[in-house]
């Protein structure tokens, strides 16, 4: 008989024991996050994975030739409070980590985070993952590839949906950045 050596996903632990847990080299190649003190195995799907990587070439190809920072995909984690995300897209500024943290959890919030929801996501963990970003002063940007919508939330403003008739901006985080939300869903379905 094998013994568990890992506690399954949404078992309670302290956060010192996730740091442990995410560590061991048993654990890799899971992606896991710390949320409201549990841990999460987090998956995703195709789509999800790839409406992700279209954001983040076009994030990219607006962050880097204007030098403003860096942007990570689904393998870079962030410390937002006392928890730990994986967002799948995120840009922090180069004035707030002007070199790569060389850590396992960047030390220090994003300060944009993109979660593109797949069907193994609990939306209540997503909630509470949206309300501790805002609470850190992070804007998110919560993308449904079912409904073709995304919600933007930034701290001290209302949520804005859009749907693919809109344009997706950057903000204040990212003054200039746009992108019509239906470029990124043609790019998906295209041969």
């Amino acid at each position: 008989m094998a013994v568990q050596t890992t506690p399954q996903t949404g078992t309670a632990v302290s956060v010192h024991e996730f740091e442990i847990i995410a560590d061991s080299p048993d654990n890799r190649d899971r992606r896991l996050e710390y949320i409201a003190g549990r841990l999460i195995d987090v998956t995703s799907n195709d789509i999800s994975s790839e409406i992700a990587m279209i954001l983040a070439r076009h994030l990219g190809n607006f962050v880097y030739p204007n030098a403003l920072g860096r942007i990570r995909g689904a393998d870079g984690g962030y410390i937002v409070g006392n928890e730990r995300y994986i967002p799948d897209v995120s840009y922090i500024s180069r004035l707030r980590l002007p070199k790569p943290a060389n850590a396992g959890w960047v030390p220090i919030p994003p300060d944009l985070a993109v979660e593109v929801v797949s069907p193994t996501d609990n939306p209540r963990d997503i909630r509470i993952k949206v309300a501790n970003y805002i609470a850190a002063g992070t804007t998110v940007w919560l993308i449904d590839p079912i409904e073709k919508r995304i919600e933007v939330y930034a701290p001290e403003q209302s949520v804005i949906t859009l749907t693919v008739t809109d344009t997706l901006n950057g903000g204040v985080v990212l003054p200039g950045f746009s992108l019509e939300i239906q470029r990124i869903f043609d790019e998906l379905d295209a041969d």
